[in-house]
């Protein structure tokens, strides 16, 4: 059976704002322990995909702070001691001080990482010149 820790992850991602851990399990699965260090709301990043929203499910728990996560009718909030379920279609607002352990497909995660990282270098690098 597959495990990972914050520690043995094989992928450390930090940019500003974002610290993420990351382990993809052979399974299709991957997770990600997750701490946000800025308030920032994503949804300009996800431009390109589907209705501008995250194609990829989330099964998650809040270890401090909070995330919202907007859908086209609705926001839903979690804080510290949530569970939840996030499906396809929605676009993260992110708290600093907040720290997450999230599980997500990782076909589709990657399909939105993909955009979501483009979208973040154009907009860097529209600020850098």
């Amino acid at each position: 059976m597959p495990k990972a820790s914050k520690q043995s992850a094989s992928e450390v991602v930090e940019v500003e704002g974002y610290e993420g851990h990351i382990e993809n399990f052979d399974d299709g699965y991957t997770v990600a322990f997750e701490r946000y260090t800025a308030d920032v709301d994503l949804a300009p990043f996800f431009d390109g995909l589907p209705n501008g929203q995250c194609q990829a499910a989330h099964w998650g728990y809040v270890i401090s702070g909070k995330v919202t996560f907007k859908y086209d009718d609705r926001e839903e909030t979690f804080e510290a001691g949530d569970a939840y379920y996030v499906p396809p279609g929605h676009t993260p607002i992110l708290f600093a001080g907040t720290e997450v352990v999230e599980f997500s497909p990782t076909r589709e995660l990657q399909q939105t990482m993909e955009a979501v990282t483009r979208n973040m270098e154009a907009a860097t690098a529209g600020t850098s010149a």
